[in-house]
């Protein structure tokens, strides 16, 4: 996609250098509506006195604006508290990490992308259980049920499995379906992405929809189990290398 120029001005107010920033959300997911904001997230680098001083800098810089009517969504952590939710079970930022949106870059961002194959393990997939629970309580709280949450159902569980089974992130639900073929997933998108007018489910899919998320939890439960991944993450002492180089220079 073309990257709209209102994103880089956010970027470029940005206090402190950035290492990268990427597009998440539903632009990354595959199923933007018209009127979606813009999710921006990535990392900055904290100059070495806001990190070896008394007074410590912004860990974490969240901010919202609109440029032009556009609503923007930039949200960063320093470099050091990215790296260590990598060593996590944290799928959300090697998503971000990895996203093929790209606003900002630099040949750090590059390496840090290459170092994150070493920070996957099986172990993600709690990440993606938790996130699925999260997603399908949001969809069975609202009366009548929206066609949002439960996307965002399919998509993180997809996720999951793809990950369990390949070692790649792969956030897009569009992607994802070309190999789990599930027919209902273009109708779902097309829902969405056509407003908020369509945007809504008949109670009677309920069952059809629970039953699916009951599914491909268990798909995702027996990718977890047969995955090939590590137990543990291996990247550390190359993240240590980059933070150490990032804050000297």
């Amino acid at each position: 996609m073309n990257i709209d120029p209102r994103l880089h001005k956010q970027v470029e107010d940005h206090p402190h250098p950035l290492l990268f920033t990427t597009i998440s959300g539903a632009h990354l997911y595959g199923f933007p509506s018209p009127d979606s904001d813009f999710d921006l997230r990535g990392a900055h680098i904290l100059p070495l006195a806001d990190v070896i001083g008394l007074k410590t800098g912004q860990e974490t810089v969240d901010k919202t604006s609109i440029h032009d009517g556009l609503e923007i969504d930039l949200v960063t952590h320093d470099i050091k508290k990215f790296m260590g939710l990598m060593l996590k079970k944290n799928g959300y930022v090697l998503e971000q990490l990895l996203s093929p949106l790209v606003v900002r870059t630099t040949p750090e961002h590059e390496e840090l992308k290459a170092i994150a194959a070493d920070c996957i393990t099986k172990h993600h997939a709690h990440h993606y259980f938790g996130f699925a629970a999260t997603q399908w309580k949001l969809f069975r709280k609202e009366t009548p049920p929206r066609v949002k949450p439960l996307l965002y159902v399919y998509r993180v569980l997809l996720t999951g499995i793809h990950l369990m089974r390949t070692g790649e992130i792969e956030a897009n639900l569009v992607y994802l379906n070309e190999s789990a073929k599930l027919p209902y997933i273009p109708e779902l998108i097309e829902r969405k992405v056509s407003g908020p007018e369509k945007g809504q489910l008949e109670q009677a899919d309920l069952e059809f929809h629970e039953r699916e998320y009951n599914r491909l939890r268990t798909e995702l439960e027996q990718a977890y189990q047969q995955s090939d991944l590590p137990e543990r993450p291996s990247g550390g002492a190359a993240l240590n290398d980059l933070l150490v180089r990032l804050r000297m220079n």
